[in-house]
């Protein structure tokens, strides 16, 4: 009982200002998952705090998950981490949806990263041009390239200073070697403003769902002297590979099986040689230009190689 004891302590503290719930009550919902129901913690967590959400009548958030930190723009590569930071609005755009006050793009001198201020946060405008010290944001992750979302909890202070904006943005060449696990065509979560790609029909934070289709290609570039893990978009996928999303659904649904999209996929790049360029997110780079140069190579023989290094 001692995991679940402290997996409840750290869910009270979360809501303690929120509801009338003691820690008894939050671990007994955690116990009766776990040890009745063979539920893993982290899931079983995720479930119980998603009910005392819905009982307080918050968004995820609305909630801290941890203490905060002080980072830069490329320090940022874990999911649903809540950081301090000091960055220039470098542009704005407008929203797309209702929920949404403000969207745009901040920058450092280590590199730039969008934003995502919630309309109900009842913050300050940002400006375009503008340094400001932002508490309090949390972490979120698409494709393998991050962002932060300001909410009702996120402290904004303007500052009288200006900063010099990096560029972290990458350009390699070389053949791609393997397309790995998670290529091809994927479902995403549909619920606003959640881009996760369900497991087995499920999402890490909104449960089962139906899915909206999507490609992308998680692929390995050798460069002959490197390997680097490159992430395609949908339409970098379609460029590079000219199958696009109706004509994968097709085919899947011809084959009654998904993993027939990703293995044509294999057929059609596997050995080349590309130019990708774009910015680098935590491990990856995310393909915002593609061009193939010339090709095929012993892929097999290449990852080999590369997996040797």
């Amino acid at each position: 009982m001692t995991d679940v004891r402290q997996h409840a302590e750290e869910i009270h503290e979360q809501f303690s200002d929120h509801l009338d719930v003691t820690v008894d009550d939050v671990a007994s919902r955690l116990d009766s998952l776990v040890n009745e129901y063979k539920v893993p913690m982290e899931e079983a967590r995720r479930s119980v705090t998603s009910h005392y959400l819905d009982e307080a009548g918050l968004e995820r958030d609305d909630i801290r998950t941890g203490g905060t930190s002080d980072v830069q723009v490329e320090d940022i590569e874990t999911d649903e981490q809540w950081v301090n930071l000091t960055a220039k609005v470098v542009d704005l755009w407008e929203p797309r949806s209702d929920s949404v006050g403000q969207v745009g793009l901040l920058g450092d001198e280590t590199g730039t990263i969008k934003f995502t201020k919630w309309a109900k946060s009842d913050l300050p405008e940002l400006e375009e041009g503008t340094v400001y010290r932002l508490g309090n944001v949390v972490t979120d992750e698409y494709q393998g390239r991050y962002s932060v979302k300001l909410n009702r909890t996120t402290t904004v202070e303007e500052l009288d200073t200006d900063i010099e904006v990096g560029d972290n943005a990458t350009e390699i060449q070389g053949a791609l070697v393997d397309i790995q696990s998670g290529s091809g065509l994927i479902k995403r979560c549909p619920k606003e403003d959640c881009t996760r790609v369900l497991q087995n029909g499920r999402c890490s934070e909104h449960g089962e769902q139906e899915g909206e289709f999507d490609l992308r290609i998680k692929g390995v570039v050798d460069d002959g002297m490197d390997v680097h893990e490159v992430i395609f978009n949908e339409e970098a996928t379609e460029n590079l590979t000219g199958i696009e999303l109706e004509e994968a659904k097709q085919m899947a649904m011809d084959a009654l099986d998904t993993t027939v999209v990703a293995d044509e996929m294999r057929e059609k790049t596997l050995g080349y040689y590309y130019r990708v360029s774009g910015p680098t997110m935590g491990r990856y780079v995310l393909a915002n230009d593609v061009e193939q140069l010339s090709g095929p190579v012993d892929a097999e023989a290449a990852l080999i190689k590369a997996r040797s290094m």
